[in-house]
């Protein structure tokens, strides 16, 4: 078995250590809901991917739970209808009519 010759000093140590972190996920934000999203996943807040809804996520709640979730979404599309907040017309969009 390999035994060192001589003690590695805590820098040295530390410097072998230099680029073992751990990083934050990228997060994209959920066009739906607006929380945040790993990419190219399912949101597991309000169960959508790429505009379609994928899991019901309603359908796991408890009462209670379940009529806060739908009254928070609820209010969430309320709010988009009010401010107007409305997709940008792309030149795909255009050319297909």
């Amino acid at each position: 078995m390999a035994v060192p010759k001589q003690r590695h000093t805590k820098s040295r140590r530390n410097k072998r250590r230099m680029h073992l972190f751990l990083e934050k996920p990228n997060l994209s934000l959920c066009p739906k809901c607006g929380k945040g999203v790993l990419p190219h996943a399912i949101c597991w807040n309000c169960g959508y991917y790429k505009g379609e809804e994928v899991i019901d996520v309603l359908k796991k709640l408890g009462k209670k739970e379940k009529k806060q979730r739908e009254k928070e979404m609820k209010a969430k599309e309320k709010e988009e209808r009010e401010t107007g907040k409305e997709k940008p017309v792309t030149w795909e969009e255009l050319s297909k009519k």
